[in-house]
């Protein structure tokens, strides 16, 4: 049986981004929210952390899923981009109290 999916949102308008396992969208959304929770990382400190911390739990490629749930979750409004330089992440909706 196939497993249930997700058609992710991308940011950028008239893009379309994958559809992917909701399975997996879960596991990696929850690692991102987790870890902007703490601090806000660039770009590659972001897709470091979530390797180190599924590179044991996590079949695929964690970084491809890690990029389509960053994209998700940023046209969705729940993270953003700093717009400084570098350019680093942030929760916008406080999951984590």
């Amino acid at each position: 049986m196939k497993s249930e999916q997700i058609q992710t949102l991308h940011p950028k308008a008239g893009k379309i981004n994958k559809r992917i396992a909701l399975e997996k969208y879960l596991f990696i959304k929850e690692n991102i929210l987790f870890i902007l929770s703490i601090k806000e990382p660039t770009h590659t400190e972001l897709m470091e952390a979530i390797y180190e911390n599924l590179k044991d739990t996590f079949e695929g490629g964690i970084q491809w899923y890690g990029e389509i749930v960053k994209l998700d979750l940023e046209a969705r409004g729940i993270i953003e981009r700093t717009g400084s330089k570098p350019e680093k992440y942030r929760l916008l909706k406080k999951m984590y109290e």
